[in-house]
């Protein structure tokens, strides 16, 4: 039985391909096609080999007009959802059929979409109040000297929110922008948590909770950006002020420098602990996305915009370390920062 010439390209080539041949059966897959479809539908009818309607639709279309046609497939990988876009290319009686993976353009999109979709409701609800509060003053409060007094309090707090989440997003983005360029400035860790806790002092102060600091460091060094670290530092002790206060205590360690098997190499870890309420473990992978609360309402109460762990995870992620988050209800949490020695 002649082997069919069609088939050795086919085989050699390394984007997804497919051929269809004048009998509509799958006659040959590029072995990265065979990977996503299975190397079983080799042989099928292509019908039930790809199985959705609106890919069968433009191949159908295809084969009766001639004509070339574009339309899409959705796959799975693993948990993932795929995405693909299909070249319905006829030659003859037979097809060929490229698929071009469009995931990663479909994510970036996605991501775009629900990142102005956040923004817009963060600063929405903050400016629908402000809206309301400038017309309760023009109007019916225009002669209240008291209730001027607390609409002028909640404007206030509103616009630093507002205030806030800009910061936060601009600083964000910088973060974000010089990601792939790893710091060379040499710093001490624990000189700079001492430093960061000395610029925090009137937020202690004013949330009456106890603040421990055990430095093992030993002066350990390590590549970063001074501003940047500080940023990470004063948002995890920030962060467990406003949600772990309960708990009244803080502890601060910076652990001696040693082998981390993440890393694969040697580094020095801060660990920032509080005794609050702790948090859900099914929230817990999430805490680094932006605009994820645990308890939005609280959040907001707090002044939190829901990106510092974002920010935190990035400039970490700059200085090719590892952020780590435990946590047990009733008991606390404890987030730790692991960076490779200088």
């Amino acid at each position: 039985m002649p082997t069919d010439p069609t088939a050795i390209p086919i085989a050699a080539l390394p984007f997804p391909v497919m051929l269809i041949d004048d009998r509509q059966i799958v006659a040959a897959l590029s072995p990265s096609l065979a990977a996503v479809l299975g190397d079983h539908v080799r042989g099928r009818h292509y019908i039930n080999a790809l199985r959705q309607p609106i890919t069968l639709e433009a191949i159908e279309a295809a084969m009766k007009t001639g004509q070339p046609g574009l339309t899409r497939w959705l796959g799975r990988d693993g948990a993932r959802d795929t995405t693909w876009d299909v070249h319905v290319i006829p030659e003859g009686r037979r097809m060929v059929l490229t698929f071009e993976d469009r995931t990663a353009a479909e994510e970036v999109g996605q991501f775009r979409r629900d990142f102005v979709a956040n923004v817009s409701h963060e600063l929405r609800t903050p400016l629908t109040a402000l809206q309301g509060f400038i017309e309760t003053l023009r109007g019916a409060a225009r002669n209240d000297a008291v209730a001027r007094e607390r609409f002028l309090g909640i404007m206030e707090r509103e616009t630093a929110r507002m205030t806030q989440l800009v910061d936060d997003l601009l600083s964000l983005s910088r973060v974000e922008e010089g990601e792939r360029m790893r710091p060379v400035q040499t710093i001490a860790l624990g000189e700079l948590v001492v430093a960061t806790l000395a610029d925090l002092e009137p937020v202690i102060a004013a949330s009456g909770v106890t603040v421990a600091l055990n430095d093992d460091s030993a002066g350990a060094m390590v590549r970063g950006d001074a501003n940047q670290l500080r940023q990470v530092i004063g948002n995890l002790i920030e962060n467990a002020i406003k949600y772990g206060a309960s708990g009244g205590a803080l502890i601060i360690r910076v652990d001696s420098a040693m082998y981390h098997r993440g890393l694969r190499a040697d580094g020095v870890t801060l660990h920032v602990q509080d005794r609050g309420p702790g948090i859900a473990q099914h929230h817990i992978p999430r805490l680094t996305e932006r605009f994820y609360r645990v308890d939005t309402h609280r959040s907001r109460a707090l002044g939190g915009t829901g990106l510092g762990l974002a920010i935190v995870k990035h400039i970490v992620s700059r200085h090719r370390g590892r952020l780590l988050i435990e946590s047990t209800i009733g008991q606390g949490t404890t987030c730790s920062v692991v960076l490779p020695l200088a």
